[in-house]
């Protein structure tokens, strides 16, 4: 272990820079797919109510079609689950709203049960790493429930139409499965050689290279658990371990950039962007025609769900009393939606407070834009119901298509979908919708920050201490591998893999622990050694394992169909 010690003294207040905020970056590469299964998921229950009349409904079939955003980067196995339990954990949510709407209409008391389900969804999605969208859609239903005008006989059937709406959303996001069943570990394995390529461009000591080479190594961890997710053995097993071997070269590539051929590991990227074959790296199976030291990763299992509920209790807590506050100052200013004030908060909170700073501004930005946006759109919306629906599923598509350039930008077309859903029920003045959500919008953001700046994240540092430890201890573990004569090569390939994902949660804890404001002084000594170390080690790791006289350089291409 390092014997570098901690800079003394406070860390500096940070300004609150407006640089880059609102700039806009380019699109995800599936930008659609979500657009397009959200189209999907919401236009058959909404039309339906239509047609019987029933638009008034839509809130309760919106909150399972809503299901219908995430998991998109996920293997189809691991989507299924995953979109069973945010289906699962929708209905939980609005069940507790629906049911203290039956019971109370004390404003009070539905805005302390929003926000407080506001903090519990956002943990337990942070803690599950459920997003994008993350906890935020959870929040929006949730707390509208609860100021919908409700009864106790009334909940089943309300609860009924977000099930079959959620079983549709399910249907939905699984549907692509027919068409492409290895498109999301394709997509992430192309991802982390993009990366590796971008940083062996940079040769390990051109411009830009530090934060290319942690890139990369995000990217390629990514990709790992991307491809673990998988079953080792069956008819999709040949097809992850052809896979795993182009990752392998992505780790090479990320140890000895300055020995790599960027374009190659570009051009096999490219090869896994259509539906042809998935290029040969030239690496021979391993015994059993299974990558060294990957059965030993599939036995690690992930730590308990309250050990990882546990550092995210500052981020809870911001949550929990950002909401509340700002719902509670709404309703102090005679508002009649306080959810609105409640939900803008709930979007702010970020892994950091710097962070969350830039969501804030980005949020009242896009939703003043969007309030502009709604007052040219309704005078056509206003038309006839179906152009009402119709709008809104406009909306829809367009907020999944852009926010992935910037928040911001989405959030211009989600402002004025959540206006023209309010209409369902009933012809609301556009004047009053608009102000009331522009004050909305401007006190949950204020009130929002203030919030998560008074409730400090005193446990970053500690986490940072961990982080570097437990780097420190994978580095140590790999070196004493290498010094021996002739270590088994699954265990060096698994403490490879272990000093790898140290540094990439070393590198990730270190940017979220240095955007928060006013902890105490981050070791930062002790992370760059330890960094410098680790990845001495883990290059020397690489090259070992790539020197093996089982492995040999040519580029054949493997007969595996996606």
């Amino acid at each position: 272990m390092s014997s570098a010690t901690p800079t003394p003294g406070p860390s500096p207040v940070r300004r609150l820079s407006l640089a880059g905020v609102l700039r806009l970056r380019r699109p995800s590469e599936i930008w659609f797919k979500p657009a397009l299964s959200s189209v999907a998921a919401v236009a058959p229950p909404n039309l339906l109510l239509l047609a019987f009349g029933r638009l008034d409904l839509a809130m309760y079939t919106m909150a399972g079609s809503l299901c219908a955003l995430y998991a998109h980067n996920r293997p189809y196995a691991a989507r299924a689950r995953t979109l069973a339990w945010v289906v699962l954990g929708m209905l939980g949510g609005v069940a507790v709203a629906l049911v203290t709407a039956s019971l109370t209409r004390d404003a009070v008391v539905l805005v302390t049960v929003g926000a407080l389900l506001a903090a519990v969804q956002k943990a337990l999605c942070d803690a599950g790493r459920v997003g994008p969208p993350g906890n935020v859609i959870l929040t929006f239903i949730s707390s509208a429930a609860l100021f919908a005008p409700q009864t106790l006989a009334q909940i089943p059937g309300h609860l009924a139409l977000a099930a079959a709406a959620g079983v549709w959303a399910w249907l939905v996001g699984m549907a692509p499965a027919l068409v492409r069943p290895h498109g999301p570990e394709r997509r992430a394995t192309a991802q982390a050689l993009n990366a590796a390529a971008a940083y062996a461009a940079t040769r390990g000591t051109g411009d830009g290279h530090a934060s290319a080479r942690a890139a990369g190594y995000a990217a390629v961890q990514a990709a790992w658990q991307t491809l673990l997710s998988l079953p080792a053995t069956g008819a999709r097993a040949a097809t992850r371990h052809a896979l795993e071997r182009l990752v392998v070269r992505a780790e090479v590539a990320l140890a000895a950039p300055a020995d790599t051929d960027p374009e190659r590991l570009r051009a096999w990227a490219h090869a896994l962007r259509g539906g042809g074959r998935i290029p040969r790296t030239g690496d021979a199976p391993a015994d059993g025609d299974e990558l060294l030291g990957v059965d030993a990763e599939l036995a690690a299992r992930p730590a308990p769900l309250w050990r990882r509920l546990g550092p995210l209790a500052p981020i809870a807590v911001r949550t929990g009393l950002g909401c509340a506050l700002a719902g509670y100052a709404s309703l102090a200013l005679g508002i009649g939606r306080p959810y609105w004030a409640l939900v803008t908060a709930a979007a702010l909170y970020q892994a950091n407070l710097t962070l969350t700073w830039s969501r804030a501004v980005q949020r009242v930005v896009g939703n003043l834009a969007g309030v502009l946006l709604f007052a040219a759109i309704a005078p056509l919306a206003h038309l006839a119901q179906v152009l009402l629906v119709l709008c809104c599923l406009a909306l829809n598509f367009g907020a999944e298509a852009l926010i992935t350039r910037n928040y911001w930008l989405g959030s211009v077309c989600v402002t004025p979908m959540a206006l023209l859903v309010t209409e369902f029920a009933g012809y609301q003045a556009p004047g009053d919708l608009m102000t009331e959500r522009a004050v909305d919008t401007l006190v949950g953001a204020l009130v929002g920050f203030l919030a998560a700046v008074v409730v400090t994240n005193r446990r970053a540092g500690n986490r940072v201490e961990q982080a570097v430890t437990a780097a420190d201890r994978a580095r140590e573990r790999a070196a004493r591998l290498l010094a021996e004569p002739s270590p088994a090569p699954g265990d060096l390939e698994a403490a490879r893999r272990s000093l790898a994902a140290a540094l990439t949660d070393l590198r990730a804890t270190a940017d979220a622990a240095a955007g928060e404001w006013w902890g105490r002084a981050l070791p930062q000594e002790r992370v760059v050694l330890a960094e410098q170390s680790g990845h001495r080690t883990l290059a020397e790791a690489v090259r070992r394992q790539a020197a093996r006289p089982d492995r040999d350089t040519g580029t054949r291409t493997e007969d595996v169909r996606p």
